[in-house]
């Protein structure tokens, strides 16, 4: 009896088929959608803890900058003249306290415009924006601008309460705010709600182009770091080497803009809710450079730098390790 073959049969033994092996995910550093919220919160959470630590240089700052205001080199008593006796000067004179002054202000700028930026940035990142040719510099400096509108009037009083101090180490105009509930309150019944945004002309170049730098370069060195294969995909030590980096272009891109940003926030206005110093950023500038030269806009830059390159550091690596853990999480 011939052997009958099943070919091309349905009822055919079928071979045994393997199983598709699935993709390995992807990289630590590919961007990954968080509920936007979530994400909002975790850039509010990482830079208000790196805020804390960072917001005794940040009084330093804003003296520096004020102290010499619209006065020649050498016609002014300097009350600072570094970073490391200033702060000296500030304890002495204020106290512990004085170190922290603003502090509940800083941490409410903190949280509202790095919440919007950081989480923007991410959604920008997530959306696949940033893959385009400078798509990572527009995404920070549009992330950057919007935080900063948001946020200005927390910014405001915060640069009026660090700028008090004891007439013996006062320097530019002491408002003489009571706290941060009675800034502003005081603010609002002097110059109405827009008076809560004066200044914003000042921050919005400031945080747009500090921004752009901060976030477009940590994110490309990043990029790098994980390429060249130096660390595990989840080490913490990429992110850190990606903020260090991140922390030296901001500080010299963002210098003169926040010289700038610090003398029109802490300027008297006048009856009409004008400010009595300068009229606008461009104002400001011109009369700096005519005054105090070129080096006015650099005031402040060793504390600048001293705040800033820590500030990034910690607020870059506690964000990246947030994200990092919830989007592990989370998919």
């Amino acid at each position: 009896m011939p052997v009958m073959r099943f070919i091309n049969s349905p009822f055919a033994p079928q071979p045994s088929i393997a199983p598709v092996a699935r993709a390995p995910p992807g990289p630590a550093h590919a961007p990954g959608a968080l509920w936007l919220p979530l994400d909002f919160t975790l850039g509010a959470l990482a830079c208000c803890g790196a805020c804390v630590f960072t917001n005794p240089l940040e009084v330093v700052k804003t003296r520096l900058q004020l102290q010499g205001e619209l006065r020649a080199r050498g016609s002014y008593q300097r009350h600072y003249r570094g970073v490391l006796q200033a702060l000296w000067v500030v304890g002495s004179t204020d106290g512990v306290r004085g170190l922290q002054k603003g502090l509940t202000a800083a941490l409410l700028y903190q949280g509202l415009m790095n919440g919007v930026r950081l989480g923007f940035y991410s959604y920008t990142q997530a959306s696949g924006l940033t893959d385009a040719p400078g798509g990572s510099l527009i995404a920070g400096a549009a992330a950057g601008a919007l935080g900063a509108f948001i946020a200005s009037p927390a910014y405001l009083v915060k640069t009026q309460l660090q700028a008090q101090a004891v007439a013996a180490i006062a320097v530019g105009h002491q408002h003489n705010h009571q706290g941060v509930s009675s800034a502003f309150l005081s603010i609002y019944r002097r110059e109405g709600v827009t008076g809560l945004w004066r200044g914003v002309n000042g921050a919005v170049p400031r945080v747009t182009v500090g921004s752009a730098a901060q976030l477009a370069t940590f994110s490309s060195a990043k990029d790098w770091v994980t390429r060249a294969q130096w660390f595990s995909p989840h080490s913490c030590l990429t992110a850190l080497i990606a903020a260090m980096i991140s922390g030296v272009a901001v500080t010299i891109t963002m210098t003169p803009f926040d010289v700038i940003s610090t003398r029109l926030y802490n300027q008297p206005v006048d009856e009409f809710k004008r400010g009595r110093l300068y009229r606008g950023f461009v104002d400001c500038l011109m009369k700096v450079c005519a005054t105090e030269g070129i080096v006015g806009l650099y005031k402040g830059m060793t504390p600048v730098f001293v705040r800033l390159a820590p500030h990034t550091v910690l607020s870059m690596l506690i964000w990246d390790v947030l994200r990092q853990r919830a989007l592990l999480y989370t998919h």
